[in-house]
């Protein structure tokens, strides 16, 4: 009988995808990971559903994890704050909700965050300038509100930044003009107000993959280093 057992028990481990019990720690839409052997997780386009499991968060090991071009619906788990490893996080094209969990200022070996086309809400946490390792940061097609935070200025490694099709509100914070490494960026069709900070001079030359600001309701007179290249505005508010 107890050999009946254990036959029956490695039959069902190789079934689900593992050779041991101790390479089966996490099971994560009906397939088993191991926590020490997993350091990355591609799942793009598998046709997921349903939300991120919480559990996601016990891989601690892992620096790439893609779940982009999913159904994913409900909220970005906390516990994806314990992948203090990551430097590559993929949940765009996806239908996640709610609010950008501030859990994600915890990964601060992050070089590339894209949460792009997703039902996001809320404001950008604060704790996502802790993330000084970051080179792209896509957050656009979402519904996110409130000001583009001042602080996003210390993210001096930023090489592309997407903030577009969102409910961005308020100024362009003076503080972009420290990102001198940017070479695209897009923060067109928001609810921009204001004037455009000069500081934006500094970095306009080396915006050669991407820049558009189209689209908003940001107020002339226009910076002369941007050539015209402002877009449409809608100025009934400007004074």
């Amino acid at each position: 009988m107890k050999r009946l057992y254990l036959l029956l028990t490695t039959l069902f481990l190789l079934y689900m995808g593992c050779d041991d019990e101790s390479s089966c720690d996490v099971e994560l839409w009906g397939e088993c990971y191991s926590i020490a052997e997993t350091d990355s997780l591609n799942l793009y386009a598998e046709q997921l559903t349903g939300q991120i499991p919480p559990e996601i968060g016990k891989l601690t090991n892992l620096t790439y994890l893609n779940l982009a071009i999913n159904q994913l619906a409900g909220s970005i788990p906390p516990e994806i704050g314990k992948l203090t490893n990551l430097t590559y996080l993929n949940l765009g094209y996806n239908q996640l909700a709610g609010s950008i969990s501030s859990e994600i200022g915890k990964l601060t070996k992050l070089i590339k965050l894209n949460l792009e086309y997703n039902q996001l809400t809320g404001s950008i946490p604060q704790e996502i300038v802790n993330l000084v390792n970051m080179t792209h940061l896509q957050l656009w097609f979402n519904q996110l509100t409130g000001k583009i935070p001042a602080e996003i200025g210390n993210l001096k490694n930023l090489e592309g930044l997407g903030l577009a099709n969102n409910l961005f509100t308020e100024e362009i914070p003076t503080e972009i003009g420290n990102l001198k490494n940017l070479t695209g960026l897009n923060l067109s069709s928001n609810q921009l107000t204001g004037k455009i900070p000069d500081s934006l001079c500094d970095i306009y030359p080396n915006l050669s993959f991407l820049f558009s600001i189209n689209n908003n309701r940001l107020c002339p007179p226009y910076p002369d280093c941007l050539s015209g290249n402002i877009g449409q505005q809608d100025t009934s508010g400007c004074n």
